[in-house]
């Protein structure tokens, strides 16, 4: 079964081909990284226009890639909560209308459970992607723990099959990705915070500051804004300044060893706390797989603490399909076809704040 997965949540516009839930056939992203960077976040408007400029060529382009016509194509699969709404309107309207035009079924799917399904692509044709991806040798296995993080995002689900799951833990405040765009703001990083904190990490001492982990009644719960505080302090503090300072003026006081020791241990308590959790999750659930998902999964520091922290071996999905794509939208779609019903495409509405705790 063939699926084209369409995602437009936030600011990537993408579509994807996946056979059977496992077999990428093709992956294009259309990422506005270049565009929100002037910015230093993403705007929804530009977002969304820009959407509009390019939905129709990435389609084109990712079932030329697979080498597949519509008439190749079993089902369609779209991103319909949450994110911004420009966005999901631009990536479900151009779904509904193909789906009408082909008549093809149409899954919604949810951004952040879709996540998860990138770690269910375990093959890829030779054309799917330059170069080819490193994939996972196998599926994970059910009960599944899930570390989902990215800058809209940051949960802990236990899986029990497809379709089935519980929300055990999330944040309370900040997401960690946003938290990683704001402390990189300070120190005079770019956007986006991730990949800009994690170089400077690098170059720094992940023990040079003590900085502190939130402690919450929610077992499983995080909290990141008292930790993105505590480096807006340490940092003031640091360049001779008390905590009236502005905090768009730190940049200019900020020396290159400060900016890369401030980034090594903010990293590395992030991201502590990030393991702390799923390790207390898997101790006390037991699941026969853990995998992380989002944005921030593509994080070395994440992969290098959660390896060693844990007893069994987690196989990895490549850091091209952690950032949003619509790969694992079409993963998802397919399994969801064996669970769900159809959409309506002329009465699919977006819900951009839907909760995955909120049943769909």
């Amino acid at each position: 079964m063939r699926v084209l997965g369409i995602e437009s949540s936030c600011d990537e516009t993408a579509a994807a081909i996946v056979e059977d839930g496992k077999r990428l056939l093709a992956n294009v992203v259309h990422s506005q990284i270049d565009i929100h960077a002037h910015y230093g976040g993403v705007i929804p408007e530009i977002a969304a226009r820009s959407h509009l400029e390019v939905i129709n060529p990435v389609i084109h382009d990712a079932l030329k890639t697979a080498g597949s016509s519509w008439d190749d194509i079993d089902a369609l699969a779209v991103t319909y909560a949450p994110g911004l709404v420009g966005s999901l309107l631009i990536g479900t309207l151009a779904a509904r209308t193909l789906a009408i035009l082909h008549h093809k079924p149409l899954y919604k799917i949810h951004h952040v459970e879709a996540h998860v399904y990138a770690n269910f692509i375990t093959q890829q044709d030779s054309q799917a992607a330059s170069p080819s991806l490193s994939l996972p040798n196998k599926p994970p296995q059910f009960p599944l723990l899930a570390l989902i993080v990215s800058g809209g995002h940051s949960q802990l689900v236990l899986f029990h099959a497809h379709g089935r799951y519980q929300l055990i833990g999330q944040t309370q405040d900040d997401a960690v990705g946003e938290a990683f765009d704001k402390v990189a703001k300070i120190i005079g990083l770019p956007y986006p915070g991730g990949p800009a904190i994690a170089a400077a990490a690098q170059h720094g001492d992940p023990h040079a500051f003590r900085l502190p982990i939130a402690k919450l009644s929610g077992l499983y719960d995080f909290s990141f804004s008292g930790l993105k505080t505590a480096v807006l302090r340490t940092v003031q503090r640091q360049v001779g300044q008390d905590f009236t300072f502005p905090s768009h003026q730190l940049p200019s006081l900020v020396t290159d060893e400060l900016q890369a020791n401030i980034a090594a241990s903010f990293q590395f308590t992030a991201i502590k706390t990030l393991v702390d959790k799923t390790c207390l999750a898997f101790q006390n659930f037991q699941p026969a797989s853990v995998v992380i998902a989002g944005g921030v999964a593509a994080n070395q520091e994440l992969r290098r603490q959660l390896r060693q922290a844990l007893p069994i071996t987690i196989d990895y999905a490549p850091i091209q399909l952690c950032t949003d794509n619509a790969a694992m939208v079409a993963a998802l779609g397919y399994y969801r076809s064996h669970i769900d019903q159809p959409t309506d495409p002329y009465n699919l509405e977006v819900v951009p704040s839907l909760s995955m705790a909120t049943p769909q």
